[in-house]
């Protein structure tokens, strides 16, 4: 089981500002903001239920991008967080739909957040 997860970052604020409208749909939420021992640059925690799980933090961006899907409640879910990535500065790297080659259930979108990390919210529900 994961416990949380970190990425770096290239512009902490732009990016804080992103994951905040993009995942609200998703019922994250900034939950915490720290300075970080290695180097005393920022990061913050978003998750749900008070969790922070997904962390971004200033040390600088990476050369290559990560995937995180995170779980949504519902299909309109998916499709807010999709709406709202977009609307905070993100790029579509794959609208909401059926992904029928992982299982016929799979409902997902993908939206690139500014350091070009792959986000995806994802339903394996029925409809």
């Amino acid at each position: 089981m994961i416990d949380h997860v970190g990425i770096p970052v290239s512009d902490y604020e732009r990016a804080k500002a992103f994951y905040a409208n993009a995942l609200a749909p998703l019922d994250y939420v900034l939950i915490m903001e720290v300075q970080q021992t290695a180097g005393d640059s920022p990061a913050c925690g978003f998750g749900a239920n008070g969790k922070p799980d997904l962390w971004i933090g200033a040390e600088g961006g990476l050369n290559k991008p990560v995937h995180i899907a995170i779980l949504a409640k519902n299909r309109a879910a998916v499709d807010a967080f999709h709406r709202a990535g977009l609307a905070a500065g993100g790029k579509d790297n794959g609208a909401p739909g059926l992904r029928p080659h992982y299982h016929p259930n799979y409902y997902g979108a993908f939206v690139l957040d500014p350091d070009g990390h792959n986000i995806e919210a994802v339903y394996h529900g029925a409809p």
